[in-house]
């Protein structure tokens, strides 16, 4: 199979398009052929080497935990799916090496649902890692109906996201953005503010009674502005702030779950979520994926197309 891969680590130059073999399907796994596969900050962080103190890694690397495709074969306990069936992943596992950014990919079942009608491959492999980020996050601070939630990097890849199963689920939403990107946060139903020095003023503006509660998707002092305005400083949530829980509030290292990304492709299915993609580059072309993704200026997804 065709396959982009690292030897070493280090940034987008360290990247290879080649052939490689195929993958094995382990019992509880399907090979995915794949369609398209997202492109996350998370992927040139492993290529660089940022998550070796936590996850062992094996070269050559296949980067890449996104992808949607469809299923070429099954293993021999994999009775969730059958072969033709089309589906959408968040494809982590315990070690890295064998991920997504390649024509098939072996996939354990749990970390896969079935594709949505509604969303094309592009949108179908944009959407798992982000969607179960912010769905995730979302649940873990109890976000309900008529609250006020305070959204960092609202208009990113998932803060999009966030937004959506927001407004989905009745809370008003405010949405930190650059001011070019305050019509895309209104066209998804939040009211946007413009991120920097004086963000607290400008939130008290719209919510003087404060925000219920507030996900932080950028890092930086985003948490601490956040505690200034919650009603109650343990209800922020981030996966950017290491800090966040001596804090007292939520950190987040979103995890593959079947059930959660079924979830996000039902609200796809009920017209209630989408995918904005920011660019598709052809899977010869990850690195260039990887550098407009550490530009971090991406205005959704980014997406390599496999096939």
């Amino acid at each position: 199979m065709k396959a982009i891969s690292a030897s070493s680590y280090g940034g987008p130059e360290v990247l290879a398009y080649s052939d490689l073999p195929d993958p094995k399907v382990a019992p509880d796994s399907v090979l995915i052929r794949v369609k398209a596969a997202g492109v996350n900050p998370v992927d040139w962080k492993i290529v660089a080497g940022y998550l070796d103190p936590i996850m062992n890694s094996h070269f050559p690397l296949i980067p890449g935990w996104d992808v949607s495709g469809v299923v070429e074969a099954v293993g021999a306990d994999a009775t969730e799916y059958a072969i033709g069936d089309e589906v959408m992943g968040y494809v982590r596992k315990d070690e890295v090496q064998h991920g997504t950014f390649a024509e098939l990919v072996s996939a354990p079942v749990r970390t896969l649902a079935r594709k949505p009608a509604a969303l094309g491959w592009q949108q179908a492999a944009g959407l798992p890692l982000a969607g179960l980020t912010a769905y995730q996050s979302i649940k873990r601070v109890g976000t309900k109906a008529g609250e006020t939630a305070l959204v960092h990097a609202a208009a990113g890849g998932v803060g999009s996201l966030a937004v959506q199963i927001l407004v989905a689920q009745g809370t008003r939403v405010v949405g930190t953005a650059s001011e070019s990107n305050h019509d895309f946060l209104r066209s998804l139903g939040a009211e946007p503010v413009t991120y920097g020095d004086g963000l607290a003023d400008r939130v008290r503006a719209l919510a003087p009674e404060g925000v219920d509660v507030a996900l932080d998707f950028v890092g930086g002092g985003a948490v601490d502005v956040s505690q200034e305005l919650l009603k109650d400083r343990g209800r922020v949530v981030s996966v950017a702030d290491g800090e966040v829980t001596a804090k007292g509030g939520h950190m987040v290292w979103v995890r593959p779950n079947a059930d959660d990304l079924a979830a996000l492709g039902a609200l796809a299915d009920s017209g209630k979520l989408t995918v904005p993609v920011d660019a598709v580059f052809p899977l010869s072309e990850a690195a260039e994926a990887f550098r407009r993704s550490m530009a971090g200026r991406s205005r959704g997804k980014i997406v390599l197309e496999v096939s």
